[in-house]
């Protein structure tokens, strides 16, 4: 008699559901491909990078990262596929960099256990492929379910020590904290969208932001101001001194580096 526990039973009713609504997720793990878009440098007004963001094409259709990263974990599959995209960016969006932009590539801290052996197949992908280490960042999703910041640190070093930059996400919405920031010290830090969305002169967010980014800069950390959709909120984010900008405005998420969509240039007096 087979002894080994049966996961069918073992996991929760819910979790039992959402399996069986993603069966096609196994196979479409393995027809990844990542859209990037671009990170505008708001001083030069260039590309500074690109945030690889991932998607399957499954069917004829393109599976998002929120439908494939749910699904993953239905089938306690998170670490394995957090490897996997990790992995994918490298190989895929890499090559497509120019000289001097940087790669953001996403990952979940809360599947690495142990960097030193975690980490080890996605430095494998970057000397694959030749990847210059220091035109990746690797940016930490989803801070606020990771509590161990001792253990999260040593990840972020681990990155750093092969010569890739390191960033936090969300920093304004209650899921990266200051005292992640000071702590951690990463290289980057992004602004959540929520605080950028509708900005404008007079809005109370403005010296919450302002403080947020002196904060950032007095512990030599640079800012990336998420969710810029308006020539308004691009010119007073720069105003206000963040060092980037991402967002609909700079452009879309696409399958190549298109760089930078002329409005924007327009908007900050670039060409």
């Amino acid at each position: 008699m087979d002894a080994r526990p049966d996961i069918w039973q073992m996991a929760p009713l819910e979790q039992w559901v959402r399996r069986l609504s993603t069966t096609w997720f196994f196979a479409a793990a393995h027809h990844l491909q990542f859209h990037l878009q671009p990170v505008g440098d708001l001083k030069s007004g260039q590309v500074y990078g690109y945030e690889a963001l991932v998607r399957a094409d499954w069917n004829g259709e393109l599976v998002g990262a929120g439908a494939l990263l749910h699904a993953a974990l239905a089938h306690g599959q998170a670490r394995a596929f957090d490897a996997l995209a990790r992995r994918g960016a490298i190989r895929q969006a890499t090559p497509l960099l120019k000289p001097g932009e940087v790669l953001f590539i996403n990952f979940a801290p809360g599947v690495v256990y142990n960097p030193d052996v975690c980490l080890q197949t996605t430095f494998q992908a970057c000397r694959e492929v030749g990847a210059d280490f220091s035109q990746l960042l690797f940016e930490v999703t989803e801070s606020e379910a990771f509590p161990d910041l001792n253990l999260l640190g040593r990840i972020l070093e681990r990155y750093r020590a092969e010569g890739a930059q390191v960033a936090l996400d969300d920093l304004g919405a209650g899921h990266t904290s200051l005292t992640f920031l000071a702590q951690l010290r990463p290289d980057v830090v992004k602004l959540d969208r929520a605080l950028i969305r509708d900005l404008h002169g007079s809005d109370p967010r403005v010296p919450l932001i302002l403080a947020l980014i002196q904060y950032a800069h007095d512990l030599g950390i640079r800012v990336v101001a998420e969710g810029v959709e308006t020539a308004s909120e691009l010119t007073l984010v720069r105003q206000l001194g963040a060092d980037y900008a991402q967002g609909y405005y700079l452009g879309r998420p696409a399958p190549a580096a298109t760089g930078l969509h002329p409005a924007c240039l327009t908007a900050w007096g670039g060409t």
